[in-house]
């Protein structure tokens, strides 16, 4: 009868020998133990359920023989020969005849190897979603903590997810923005934009490096950059998009003060080429010899270059060069054009003193103004004269820049047209002052207002 039972069920004696074993034991143990022989438990080996070593005198069969009571419930691991290990449970229990002598005891085994792997699958399903959740959390930390604009739109465009970087980008709170269509931070002239990125979502398709404008709650306009992600269900089906908005403004303007800069650095060297035959020329009007020539034209270029240093910022200081006056700053500018004091130029005015930054924007205003005329203004012409002349008055610099008597004045004056820029920006914005251009059949006159107090730097 007990060989026909599903349960793995053995006997031993009272000493605890082996003295009888089913089937269903021995396929439990995967090996056979010899009767009378085999102490306790007929397995190779025996371990706790932690996994430390389980000596066969102390498992539950030997504890219910030395204590003479039944063991519940107790667990513990049998290893087969083959190395495969089965958790189970042991219920032994003594026996004893009629005057209540100890006889023996018998065993059941349970094996609980499918109990085991289900809790085991519990706990790793539980890790796995804690694990989960802590990942969650920590894509939801760095989502808030983002320097960059994070959003979340379904396929209809309504904003479901919008994390700080997005308020301070924006301006709109998440209060605000959830729930509310995408299309609030998106100029009306760009409103086409939306359905294109919707449909290459809904196609499964990135959209990366998208350059556009958007605008924020105050109504003005940022330069961003977008990357935008389908943003997928557990089925893989496509619910949303995700996107990343970074702001592109300062980039934007990096690039334009270098493109800034190249022009600048193309002009001045035109310039250059072309002052340097202005000074040949003018050089040549009043030389008697080569040598004569020659140390003109040295002594000129000296002077030119001494000139097109003022126009320079000093980088190794905070400010741009040595306070001078408009005078002094006059006089070097254009000395490389004059023909020893004849006259050409006329420089008047009150002492205005020039210290700071304002230095280097006056030099290069009236370096340009000097180069335009040696190039195709008064200074080109033998007959052409010059005369700066400024005055005070409430508190406002009154500047103005005459040429006479040279080539007819027909407004070409502005050279390659950067020239005219460089002028108007540096009087308009550098020095916050006013710049006016009359031409007549007397010649240029140029007309500048700045403030006194920006001439301070």
């Amino acid at each position: 009868m007990l060989q026909a039972l599903p349960a793995a069920i053995y006997t031993t004696d009272a000493a605890g020998r082996i003295t009888f074993y089913n089937e269903a034991a021995a396929a439990l143990w995967g090996c056979r133990p010899e009767l009378g022989k085999t102490e306790f438990c007929g397995s190779w080996k025996l371990y706790w359920p932690d996994g430390t070593p389980l000596p066969h005198d102390q498992c539950p069969m030997a504890l219910a023989l030395k204590q003479g009571k039944p063991i519940r419930g107790m667990e513990a691991v049998a290893e087969r020969p083959d190395g495969t290990r089965v958790p189970f449970i042991a219920y032994p229990t003594p026996l004893f005849d009629a005057e209540g002598r100890l006889t023996g005891a018998v065993n059941m085994l349970v094996d609980i190897s499918d109990r085991h792997r289900a809790e085991q699958s519990t706990l790793a399903e539980a890790a796995e979603r804690i694990v989960g959740e802590q990942a969650a959390q920590r894509l939801a930390a760095i989502v808030e903590s983002s320097e960059d604009a994070i959003v979340a739109k379904d396929l209809n465009g309504v904003i479901t997810n919008w994390n700080h970087g997005a308020e301070r980008l924006f301006g709109y709170t998440a209060e605000e923005a959830i729930g509310q269509p995408i299309t609030i931070v998106i100029p009306p002239d760009r409103l086409d934009e939306e359905p294109e990125i919707l449909a290459r979502i809904r196609r499964g398709e990135r959209v990366e490096h998208f350059e556009t404008i958007r605008r924020r709650k105050d109504g003005s306009l940022v330069e961003i950059s977008l990357m935008i992600s389908p943003v997928r269900n557990r089925m893989g089906e496509i619910v949303g998009a995700s996107k990343i908005a970074r702001d592109i403004t300062e980039r934007k303007r990096a690039q334009e003060r270098q493109i800034l800069l190249l022009r600048e650095m193309s002009h001045r060297i035109k310039n250059l080429f072309a002052l340097a035959g202005a000074v040949i020329t003018l050089s040549a009007r009043t030389a008697r010899t080569p040598e004569d020539l020659a140390e003109q034209v040295r002594n000129r270029l000296g002077t030119l270059a001494r000139a097109h240093e003022l126009t320079l910022p000093d980088l190794r200081r905070d400010q741009a060069v040595t306070p001078t006056t408009i005078e002094a700053l006059a006089r070097t500018i254009v000395s490389p054009f004059e023909e020893r004091r004849d006259g050409r130029v006329t420089i008047a005015g009150p002492e205005v003193v020039v210290g700071g930054h304002a230095v280097t924007s006056l030099a290069l205003l009236l370096h340009e103004l000097a180069t335009n005329a040696a190039k195709y203004g008064a200074l080109s012409a033998a007959s052409g004269r010059v005369t700066v002349v400024w005055t005070i008055q409430e508190e406002m610099l009154s500047l103005s820049w005459a040429e006479r008597d040279g080539p007819p004045a027909d407004g070409t004056a502005n050279g390659d047209g950067f020239g005219t820029w460089l002028v108007d920006s540096t009087v308009k914005g550098q020095l916050q002052g006013q710049i006016a251009r009359r031409w007549d059949a007397a010649g240029l006159t140029i007309l500048m207002t700045i403030p006194l107090e920006r001439l301070a730097g």
